[in-house]
């Protein structure tokens, strides 16, 4: 089963400041039909305008990714963690059991353009944790990098979740294939591009929910930038 959703299907906030689209129902957009996948409960695309961000916030049990695309992320939290999020960097939070945290685009003439991804965690309670890593052109050209994932399999950042995340790049002739295990959910978040999906093709914005599929192939790709998880049924 692969369900597509198109890009202009999902919620829409304009808040001035933050310009955002809910590929699930969040904060003031809510549809029953679209309340997360397997354990992914949040894609939230925000444009964060120039001198502006998220003021101090609390967050409880829940793993939550930034993935930068354009401009810099200003992060800053309980935990002492001052740290600036650019495209390419895969930063992840554990909230755990509390953890407070602000995010703001310093730059005076950029919009900051990112997502943000919340997936719900197997272990509750926990001691909240910080990490953030690079991932290089170079490993998402062509192929699937894997940059989030239980215990940080292959040098990603470490989800204290059943999931996994992927990202790649693809162009042209480029095309990779990922093994599903059909009792599990897979989604597929197209960030930019265009990009066949198991033979659909996909649009920027657009995403593939996947359920009883044994694989993955990703073909036909035009400038295409694509997140891929792997999800708890």
């Amino acid at each position: 089963m692969l369900q597509i959703r198109k890009s202009q299907e999902r919620g829409y906030a304009d808040h001035g400041w933050l310009k955002s689209f809910h590929s699930f129902s969040f904060a003031g957009y809510y549809d029953p039909a679209f309340m997360g996948w397997g354990n992914l409960r949040v894609i939230n695309e925000d444009r964060v305008a120039a001198g502006a961000g998220f003021g101090t916030h609390g967050h409880r049990d829940m793993e939550i990714i930034s993935y930068v695309l354009d401009g810099e992320l200003a992060h800053k939290d309980s935990m002492g963690n001052v740290e600036s999020i650019p495209p390419g960097d895969v930063q992840r939070m554990s909230a755990g059991r509390g953890v407070m945290h602000s995010e703001f685009n310093h730059k005076a003439d950029q919009t900051t353009h990112f997502l943000q991804i919340w997936i719900e965690p197997n272990v509750r309670g926990i001691a909240p944790g910080y990490e953030q890593k690079a991932v290089e052109v170079t490993d998402k050209r062509g192929k699937l990098a894997l940059v989030a994932a239980p215990e940080g399999e292959a040098a990603s950042v470490s989800m204290h979740a059943d999931a996994r995340l992927y990202a790649g790049l693809f162009d042209g002739d480029e095309s990779a294939e990922l093994k599903l295990d059909p009792a599990r959910k897979a989604y597929v978040h197209l960030i930019r591009g265009a990009l066949e999906v198991n033979g659909q093709r996909l649009q920027g914005g657009d995403a593939a929910m996947i359920a009883a599929e044994s694989q993955l192939s990703l073909t036909g790709g035009q400038d295409a930038e694509v997140l891929v998880f792997d999800l708890a049924p």
